[in-house]
């Protein structure tokens, strides 16, 4: 198996726009191949992430739709759909297919428009990630999910509404550093704890918003980026998956899946969690990201409410999580998700995150979550 590197990357700004899902991938993907000094015609496949075209803008079919505004139809084309994680899947894929020796440039990415339509109507076309015969019947949302979550980890281990909302203080404290943030303004534990309630105990600003926007990453051979002196390169990718139905988990205060990719990731990698550097995680709600430094193995389970309180996850302490704003603050266009958090740590690694840099990053983790936790993705980057 051969060395994988990342050459270029490129993100939208996250938010409102009045482009189609496609004219948003084509913008982040021009960006990532002049990053990587490559021409179009130099990308081999495409592999692209993509969750509600079929809902928000009544388009399937939407790899050749993304391929052919950016100039390359005849290019192999493959249209991802695992819920919030769709791009870091097609992110794994290509990174083993140019592992495996079929191509050496592979263009991986994803976009989604969702603020086009009505809040209730995004709602409903997230939920359809989760069990449509069992769950969705009757009523059940992705906020209730995870408000259901954070109940269980409150009850096992005292974690409390303070710690939550510490980390929505904190992610938007490191999305007024960026500027392709959706949200660019700080926040207090105050505000957090008086927004209005969501799902019980979740609240307004425990929850991350509907966002539009594209990332897009140059994946290439060892013998292509060689040539190129800011390649990051792919130290793990690994995947797990969980009971789709809710009421099959057997801890609700904990991600299994997310134990299981970390796991498989680390041994790829021939590194601990003890070695990580920076982390780009999935928190879609301020539960999940204490409930997914747990699972990567960041604190041991139960302290990551504690970590949040104490610092230890900002810019600064003892190991930074979502430099970028995270889910939070920057945004969650969900088919771009992965591909953007994998843009920020290669970003990181690179030294160029401006203010929002982590001193000496060598090491970065990209997670992120689909659905009722049932699938996750765990990708370790490293410089040489």
């Amino acid at each position: 198996m051969r060395r994988v590197a990342v050459i270029g990357v490129g993100v939208t700004k996250f938010g409102r726009h009045e482009r189609t899902a496609a004219e948003l991938f084509a913008e982040a993907a021009a960006d990532a191949l002049a990053d990587a000094e490559l021409p179009a015609s130099a990308v081999q496949a495409l592999y692209y992430g993509n969750v509600v075209g079929g809902e928000t803008e009544k388009q399937l079919h939407t790899g050749p739709q993304a391929a052919s505004v950016l100039g390359i139809p005849t290019v192999p084309t493959t249209r991802f759909e695992t819920a919030c994680a769709s791009s870091h899947a097609a992110f794994r894929h290509a990174v083993m297919e140019v592992a495996a020796g079929v191509s050496d440039v592979i263009l991986v990415g994803g976009a989604e428009r969702v603020l086009n339509v009505p809040t209730e109507e995004s709602t409903e076309y997230f939920a359809y990630a989760s069990d449509a015969t069992w769950e969705q019947s009757l009523g059940l949302t992705f906020p209730g999910v995870f408000a259901l979550i954070a109940r269980a980890h409150m009850t096992k281990y005292g974690t409390t509404e303070e710690q939550m909302a510490a980390v929505a203080v904190k992610n938007h404290r490191h999305g007024a550093l960026n500027p392709k943030a959706q949200f660019q303004r700080e926040i207090t534990l105050e505000q957090v704890l008086r927004s209005p309630l969501v799902a019980d105990p979740l609240k307004l600003y425990d929850c991350c918003p509907f966002s539009d926007g594209g990332a897009a990453v140059v994946l290439a051979s060892e013998e292509v980026a060689r040539k190129r002196p800011r390649a990051v390169w792919t130290l793990a990718s690994a995947a797990a998956s969980d009971s789709m139905l809710l009421h099959d988990k057997r801890d609700l205060s904990r991600v299994a899946a997310t134990e299981r990719a970390a796991a498989a990731a680390y041994r790829q990698a021939g590194r601990g969690p003890q070695e990580v550097d920076v982390v780009e995680l999935h928190d879609c709600f301020t539960i999940a990201e204490i409930v997914a430094t747990e699972g990567l193995g960041l604190f041991e389970p139960g302290a990551g409410g504690l970590a949040a309180e104490k610092g230890w996850t900002s810019l600064g302490g003892k190991i930074p999580v979502n430099p970028s704003g995270g889910l939070k603050a920057k945004g969650h266009p969900i088919g771009a998700t992965g591909a953007a958090q994998v843009g920020e740590i290669v970003t990181q690694l690179r030294g160029e995150a401006g203010a929002r840099q982590v001193d000496g990053a060598r090491v970065g983790l990209v997670h992120t979550l689909g659905g009722n936790t049932a699938t996750v993705l765990v990708s370790l980057f490293g410089r040489d």
